[in-house]
């Protein structure tokens, strides 16, 4: 089985659930946050659109320098649905052209000199992309709950879906 045959039921399941969730966000409450520390809806919701716009980079070059790198500041759900969209279907395309022999090879993330993570590249799609975007999704799902936003279910009904909501 090819990796885009085994990775690509998984990734676009989870890029359908964080549409939901991103689909959930109102433009009025980008600026929330649930404690001074904690990064705001708006935040939240332009890393989850960004995270999956890094699989195509992921394979085509050996680093990814960030120093100098701004993360997208859009103002409303519109443009961050837009933004994620266009980032997925990058990623599917990127995904299923990988050659085979390139996702052993070692991918680094460095902020200038320094080297902040390195491994191989499929590894980097399944943490990096994958399990990265469910914490931030994860995230966003308990500030929608906190603002009283009905949640969308992922893995089944949520408590706003289920049978008994």
């Amino acid at each position: 089985m090819s990796y885009a045959a085994s990775i690509l039921p998984e990734f676009e399941q989870e890029m359908a659930n964080t549409r939901k969730v991103l689909n959930q966000v109102p433009d009025a409450l980008f600026n929330w946050k649930a404690h001074e520390r904690s990064n705001t809806i708006g935040w939240n919701a332009n890393h989850l659109a960004e995270i999956v716009g890094w699989v195509e980079g992921t394979f085509a070059r050996p680093k990814w320098d960030i120093a100098g790198y701004e993360s997208p500041k859009l103002t409303s759900t519109t443009d961050v649905l837009a933004l994620f969209d266009q980032n997925l279907a990058s990623a599917c395309t990127a995904i299923q052209n990988v050659q085979e022999s390139s996702l052993t090879e070692i991918w680094s993330l460095t902020n200038g000199d320094q080297t902040l993570m390195s491994m191989p590249r499929s590894a980097v799609i399944r943490t990096f992309v994958l399990s990265h975007t469910i914490h931030h999704r994860a995230h966003l799902c308990v500030y929608l709950r906190l603002n009283d936003i009905p949640v969308p279910g992922m893995y089944g009904p949520s408590g706003d879906e289920g049978l008994f909501a």
